[in-house]
């Protein structure tokens, strides 16, 4: 049984179908890409997955467990981890501070809250020079660390990133990209959103691509990065990913 996965999901904003049928699974330990144009579902299906949005019908089912009734915060005590587009740090709090928060529910465990700061900082050491600055004063680049950190605070079994490259440099977001296939190969799986479409397929070992709604093409990555059909949507204009 797949770690993460979503069978037959529809949602509805008011009269609108937003998901129409998505089934996708992901496994421990690999990094799964969405794939797909503005509006198409991708943000859609991470947020009803983080139950941040309620699905009409379907599945999801987590480490055996069911998701769909549950609350975001229950979801995030199971291991399953969202860090939504646009980073939504705390900006007046320092970097240690917003590190804190992201292991709110261990915060009666200082020893282990203590650990998981150290594992965050010698994974993103530009975060442990700026511990005691201000998030909002730091680059983007920076504060997108911030937000990837504050997650893995919570130790999840599945990661899900929604465009952690956007708005970044292109030097800046390779360098995200590597950091979140060095989190995959630690053992944390990732459910990954990416505009960059080039970059995200060189560290996924899968992928979906969602069109309206509806999955319409799913693969390893290697595979999809050579169709015809994803080529001439999806890779036009990207360099790609470093491999080092």
């Amino acid at each position: 049984m797949a770690l993460l996965e979503v069978k037959d999901l529809r949602v509805f904003y008011g009269n609108i179908e937003a998901l129409r049928g998505i089934s996708l699974q992901v496994n421990a330990g690999e990094v799964v890409a969405i794939l797909g144009g503005n509006g198409a579902g991708k943000t859609t299906t991470l947020r009803t997955i983080s139950a941040l949005q309620r699905p009409r019908s379907g599945t999801i089912t987590f480490n055996g467990k069911p998701l769909v009734g549950q609350s975001a915060h229950s979801i995030v005590g199971l291991g399953l981890c969202h860090v939504p587009e646009g980073r939504r740090i705390f900006n007046v709090l320092t970097v240690e501070e917003n590190l804190n928060l992201g292991g709110y529910l261990i915060r009666s465990k200082g020893h282990l809250v203590k650990e998981r700061k150290a594992a965050v900082y010698a994974l993103f050491p530009r975060l442990a020079e700026r511990r005691l600055q201000l998030a909002g004063t730091m680059s983007g680049g920076e504060q997108q660390m911030l937000a990837i950190g504050r997650a893995m605070m919570s130790e999840p079994k599945v990661l899900m990133l929604d465009e952690p490259s956007l708005g970044l440099a292109p030097i800046l977001a390779r360098s995200v990209l590597r950091t979140v296939r060095e989190i995959a190969k630690r053992g944390t799986a990732v459910l990954l959103v990416e505009q960059n479409a080039r970059q995200a397929l060189a560290i996924a070992q899968r992928a979906y691509v969602i069109e309206v709604g509806r999955i319409v093409l799913e693969g390893e990555a290697s595979v999809l990065a050579k169709d015809e059909r994803v080529q001439k949507a999806y890779l036009g204009g990207f360099e790609a990913v470093a491999s080092n």
